[in-house]
């Protein structure tokens, strides 16, 4: 069966495929990638559930890449071979399954992911510790330049006053408060579900001096307070779709009426759909990628209106790439404390998540959001004024 597949889909692209007792070759041109698995029912295995079964295969040391890598194989195969969705009847029971993102089970879902030890992360983000997309503005840009471009590209959209009180919904190590905090002489609140996050914005917080950011531990459901400013980078992600709705009365609910919003996240340019079950099961339990159109039918259900969305497309696979390569110069001294099994998890993470934004339907949404006209310009140029995000490489050090 596998054979038949191979034959019928690989059209762009050349894959090797080694097995114990012999080669084959299927596709007739452009990228080469080599596939050596362990033995002949691996592959039956990962036939039977694609989307499961590739990444807990390689997980286990059932196959690797060769010489021409992960990322070249991802390449082949996720470009010949389309995401299957589920029906839509199923899809929607699939998605109330993996997303009933109760704040009990958010806690528990955040801390599967964002509690493993900081070092880990350390080793392979840039040095102020963001953990999403960054904005490749210049294609030059190292890593740090990208994301310092994210921080003021975000705080531009914030439209900022001194002395704007401003809540961080998902604030990770405090990155992007800490920017804001130092840059914009604004009250930076930043929360989040994971207790290692909170040691270490606390401990960085005292280190840096700053007295205009405080951390707390908490749900966006259970937080109290009003904000002139709120914004949230790769959170959305964790709402899950039954409470979309919940997630975006809560910022109306905390924004004061002259507020603007800005959030940001991971989506899908296609229909609603539901997660990778790797992903879901050894990633990001309980997470999701909205489409467009779920997130304009929760806005629309509050008093929030949208003030400007933007796609950003191919970013997050620069990203991605940035932190796999940092993440195998340290791959030896992650394995030393995390043990092999962690490794290939988390480079497959990395290498399979490029490759939906590369050959997928995968890309982030910055959606920004006021109550009225008045707090955001009618026309977007300024975006690029002086804090221009697409600045020289040379001015970003």
């Amino acid at each position: 069966m596998y054979l038949t597949l191979l034959e019928k889909h690989i059209k762009n692209g050349v894959l090797h495929l080694h097995l114990p007792d012999r080669d084959l070759r299927f596709g007739t041109s452009g990228t080469e990638a080599h596939w050596h698995l362990t033995s002949e029912s691996v592959i039956r295995r990962i036939a039977g559930d694609y989307e499961l079964q590739l990444g807990e295969t390689y997980m286990q040391g059932l196959w690797h890449a060769g010489s021409t890598g992960l990322h070249a194989l991802l390449e082949v195969l996720r470009s010949n071979f389309a995401v299957r969705e589920p029906s839509r009847g199923l899809r929607a029971l699939q998605r109330l399954l993996q997303q009933w993102n109760r704040i009990t089970s958010s806690y528990r879902n955040v801390a599967h992911h964002y509690d493993v030890p900081e070092p880990v992360f350390r080793r392979f983000l840039d040095s102020e510790m963001f953990y999403s997309c960054a904005y490749f503005a210049d294609a030059a840009f190292t890593l740090e330049q990208a994301q310092q471009a994210k921080a003021r590209h975000i705080a531009a959209k914030l439209r900022l006053r001194p002395g704007d009180r401003v809540l961080d919904i998902g604030c990770g190590w405090g990155s992007l408060a800490f920017h804001l905090a130092k840059h914009h002489d604004v009250q930076v609140t930043g929360i989040t579900l994971s207790r290692e996050q909170l040691a270490v914005c606390q401990r960085e917080k005292q280190q840096r001096g700053l007295t205009n950011v405080d951390f707390l531990l908490a749900d966006y459901r259970e937080h109290q307070g009003r904000y002139d400013r709120i914004v949230s980078v790769g959170m959305f992600e964790h709402v899950g779709r039954p409470f979309h709705e919940r997630y975006f009365a809560c910022v109306d609910h905390l924004l004061t009426p002259d507020g603007v919003a800005l959030i940001h996240t991971i989506g899908r340019t296609g229909p609603p759909g539901v997660t990778n079950p790797w992903i879901q099961r050894y990633i990001f339990p309980g997470g999701s990628t909205p489409a467009l159109s779920e997130l304009a039918t929760a806005v629309e259900s509050t008093s929030l209106r949208c003030t400007d969305v933007e796609v950003w497309r191919l970013h997050y696979a620069h990203t991605l790439r940035h932190w796999f390569d940092r993440f195998q110069q340290h791959r030896a001294e992650i394995a030393a404390t995390m043990q092999e099994e962690f490794c290939r998890m988390w480079e497959f993470y990395l290498a399979a998540c490029e490759a939906s934004f590369r050959w997928s339907n995968l890309v982030v949404y910055q959606v920004q959001l006021a109550k009225c006209h008045g707090p955001v310009p009618v026309v977007r140029d300024y975006l690029y004024g002086a804090a221009d995000p697409r600045q020289s490489a040379e001015s970003l050090t």
